[in-house]
């Protein structure tokens, strides 16, 4: 992505798609994942969200759910 053209992230967060873990629990100690406009992913604590989410490109994402994926086989 060319820096130039690339959203600032605060501007990309607005129209993100956020979703909760499915191994929250229900005491609000969750994380949530945003699908943003660029592909890019967000994480974000839903307990404190004056903290900024971490951003990741989506190719670096997708090696982390794969990286997870493949420790979960071998339990």
């Amino acid at each position: 992505m060319n820096p130039k053209s690339a959203p600032s992230a605060q501007s990309e967060l607005v129209g993100a798609m956020w979703h909760k873990s499915t191994y929250s629990g229900s005491d609000n100690a969750c994380v949530e994942r945003g699908i943003l406009r660029s592909g890019r992913q967000a994480v974000r604590d839903t307990k404190d969200r004056s903290i900024a989410p971490l951003l990741f490109e989506a190719e670096t994402w997708q090696s982390f759910i794969n990286s997870v994926k493949q420790k979960d086989t071998q339990l």
